[in-house]
């Protein structure tokens, strides 16, 4: 008697093959939130043996997608702004930092987004813009790098446009973020338990994207909301928190020289 067989697809294997990947690709997402959430919370258990942080949110972030600008004054601003901000941030950082091997793996895991900051990086712009449109959050500083003093955007300085130019293609808000007293973990006695620096966080009003204008006209008026709002956010968080010139930045050099 012969035996009945059923004949197996040629192409099942490849199928398989696709549904396999399918599910492997949609695993990625939540093991880059999980590995960002184990760096991020040891960062900030780091951070806080030589920090009290104070966040002062005088407005609440939006629920969708938006850019967070933040002025620059230290190394630590990156792991203090994603420790103590409601939302997982997708920053966007000089390619330089991904020059290593365990580093670009590390940052890629944490969905960093580099630029190559001498040029015209378009990649870039294309891979925020596509965060963006899927609802995440695009972590910017205008500044280009750490400023203190008169070249701080909190002391009226200008910024970069890439802030401006992601919220502007994208349709979406832009969240100005205030951050003071980060550099003072330059300088190793704070990181004394009793002498724990005080880091000061402040969250503003969401500037939105003007509808009836041009994008050329519409980055140039985001540009100039977001100045003012950097100002005047330090107002309020100086005001709020009864702070003084020596809370303002100042350059790593000056903290450690402190006594």
């Amino acid at each position: 008697m012969k035996a009945d067989t059923q004949e197996i697809p040629r192409d099942s294997g490849w199928r398989a093959g696709r549904e396999f990947a399918r599910f492997a690709t949609g695993l990625i997402p939540i093991f880059h939130f999980l590995f960002y959430c184990l760096v991020v919370g040891s960062l900030r258990a780091i951070l806080l043996l030589g920090a009290k942080v104070r966040v002062v949110s005088f407005h609440k972030p939006p629920a969708g997608a938006f850019v967070m600008a933040s002025n620059h004054i230290s190394h630590f601003d990156p792991p203090f702004l994603s420790g103590w901000f409601p939302r997982k941030i997708d920053w966007i950082a000089m390619s330089e930092l991904f020059g290593a091997g365990w580093s670009r793996t590390g940052f890629r895991w944490l969905d960093v987004i580099p630029v190559d900051r001498g040029g015209d990086d378009r990649q870039a712009l294309r891979e925020a813009l596509r965060r963006l449109a899927a609802g995440r959050v695009i972590g910017v500083f205008p500044e280009g790098g750490i400023r203190d003093g008169e070249r701080s955007m909190v002391a009226g300085a200008p910024g970069r446009e890439g802030a401006v130019l992601l919220a502007v293609w994208a349709g979406c808000p832009i969240v100005p973020v205030v951050i003071l007293g980060s550099e003072r973990l330059y300088n190793a006695k704070n990181w004394l338990p009793w002498r724990r620096a005080r880091v000061y966080i402040a969250v503003g009003k969401p500037i939105l994207p003007p509808e009836d204008k041009s994008r050329s006209a519409a980055r140039e008026r985001m540009r100039n909301d977001l100045a003012a709002a950097i100002v005047r956010l330090k107002d309020d968080l100086v005001r709020e928190c009864g702070l003084s010139e020596k809370d303002l930045p100042h350059s790593p050099q000056e903290r450690m020289a402190e006594p």
